[in-house]
């Protein structure tokens, strides 16, 4: 038997397979297609302090091997999930992981403090892409100062395990890492989405309604890789993995690369049984080449 339980900072989860933010709803929209406890955790739709309708439609467009999304945040707010969403889905035999959002520091505070009450919540996922209004809109994840100075604040309101979401729209995404490492981050995900854009050439108009958009999926995976395999080489805290993972074959060499778990996100949208499948693929690899420890698969590369 292989032990799958994987360690993110103070937070201990199951196996490595978690779903990403924002690709799985709150969970229970998947309650059909499979047992939600075989997961290692469930990172939900990203929550903000007040209600958000979101940007307007079309906010989803298919590109080549991906998509772009631009769906803004739609959410009831964080009180909402507490009250109504969180009591339904607490049951659950995973972990489950807010993603949290801001457009200020205080923004970001307010919602850690009333998530820091909440019995059964572990951790969250702090996504840092988001506009920092009193910047003229640049996100706090693609300046060092900025990534910095957030989660240092969160960390003073939040007593539990801290994950911070890395934006890959930066010059060196290893220097945020670290910033945010010493900042007291417990772990950190990457990648968020790479901005990108699509147009329709018939009708000359972009494809999104913000005309530039968020890209997931396949396409962006050997650029995620990449970013795991560096950030893996500057921080000594555990990295959870996505950007295009399709397969127990993509989550392994994740993993190779330096992530402690994996979010599986777009695939998601084509086969909702996806994670469970990427679950039993990982333990098979491990008891086919000698790994009694889905651990030791971490940062496992022969490079």
């Amino acid at each position: 038997m292989v032990d799958l339980k994987v360690q993110m900072g103070p937070l201990q989860l199951k196996n490595p397979v978690c779903t990403a933010s924002g690709t799985f709803g709150f969970g229970s929209e998947f309650e059909d297609f499979f047992d939600l406890n075989r997961l290692g955790g469930i990172f939900v739709k990203g929550l903000t302090l007040k209600h958000r309708e979101g940007n307007d439609y079309p906010r989803m467009a298919e590109t080549a091997s991906g998509m772009l999304n631009a769906v803004g945040l739609q959410n009831k707010g964080v009180d909402y999930f507490i009250n109504s969403i969180y009591p339904e889905i607490r049951h659950y035999n995973t972990e489950i992981i807010p993603n949290v959002n801001g457009s200020t520091v205080e923004d970001y505070i307010a919602v850690t403090e009333k998530l820091n009450e909440v019995e059964g919540i572990n951790a969250i996922e702090l996504n840092i892409s988001c506009p920092n209004v009193k910047e003229g809109g640049m996100a706090f994840g693609v300046s060092c100062p900025s990534a910095i100075a957030v989660t240092e604040a969160v960390r003073k309101a939040y007593d539990k395990t801290l994950i911070v979401k890395l934006s890959p729209n930066v010059t060196d995404i290893t220097e945020i890492a670290k910033g945010v490492e010493g900042a007291g981050a417990d772990a950190v995900s990457l990648v968020n989405t790479f901005l990108g854009m699509a147009i329709d050439a018939q009708s000359r108009k972009p494809l999104l309604s913000t005309i530039t958009g968020g890209l997931s999926g396949p396409a962006i995976k050997p650029i995620a890789l990449r970013m795991v395999w560096q950030v893996y080489q500057a921080v000594k805290i555990p990295i959870s993995g996505m950007g295009g993972i399709m397969n127990a074959t993509d989550a392994i060499e994740f993993m190779l690369a330096g992530a402690t778990s994996i979010q599986v996100g777009t695939a998601n949208f084509i086969d909702p049984q996806v994670s469970v499948k990427i679950i039993e693929g990982i333990e098979d690899y491990c008891e086919n080449n000698g790994f009694n420890k889905a651990s030791n698969l971490v940062g496992a590369i022969q490079a």
